[in-house]
């Protein structure tokens, strides 16, 4: 008898069990989960090998603020958002110095619609948007470099719409598809 096939999940890195971390200490902070659920969700992110087995320690978890706007701001240092996050209906993104990468291509999208604001002052953004994504960049203004995106040949229907728009004075922004 042939051995179980082996989970096709990729492997996961320490940013994607790091956010993990991170959405589990939220979740307790808010109120969400008691302190032995947040022990128990934590042992399987820490011991997690794969990409499913990450989603799956996570997928129990109440949904939270996703259908809100969140903010993710900082003066200076990177802001950087990968792996398995659950991505709000509106996320706004403010940093004066410094570079931000958003990656979506792993992250939770339960919206049809995502709208990202960008408010930067210097620094570059790349965001990674899914396989799938419709991009609509026509709501960012960029002073001093235009917005670095290609639109995909073949594109599939059915994934979500990411709308960016905000304003960007000294920096490019990147937009890719995620090639899985």
């Amino acid at each position: 008898m042939p051995p179980p096939p082996e989970d096709p999940s990729p492997l996961i890195g320490e940013d994607d069990r790091e956010t993990a971390v991170q959405r589990l200490q939220e979740a307790y902070a808010e109120g969400h989960i008691s302190y032995e659920e947040m022990d128990e969700h934590l042992h399987q992110v820490l011991t997690a090998k794969t990409h499913g087995e990450l989603v799956s320690a996570l997928a129990s978890l109440p949904e939270g603020n996703a259908g809100t706007t969140s903010t993710i701001a900082a003066l200076n240092g990177r802001i950087r958002r990968r792996g398995a996050w659950r991505v709000p209906r509106t996320l706004k993104v403010e940093s004066a110095f410094g570079r931000v990468h958003l990656d979506l291509s792993r992250a939770v999208i339960e919206h049809p619609v995502v709208d990202i604001e960008l408010q930067l002052g210097s620094g570059r953004a790349k965001i990674t948007v899914p396989r799938d994504a419709v991009v609509d960049v026509e709501g960012l203004r960029t002073v001093w470099k235009d917005a670095l995106y290609k639109t995909p040949r073949r594109s599939r229907p059915g994934g979500p719409r990411i709308r960016i728009s905000g304003a960007m004075a000294l920096g490019r922004l990147k937009i890719r598809h995620a090639r899985r």
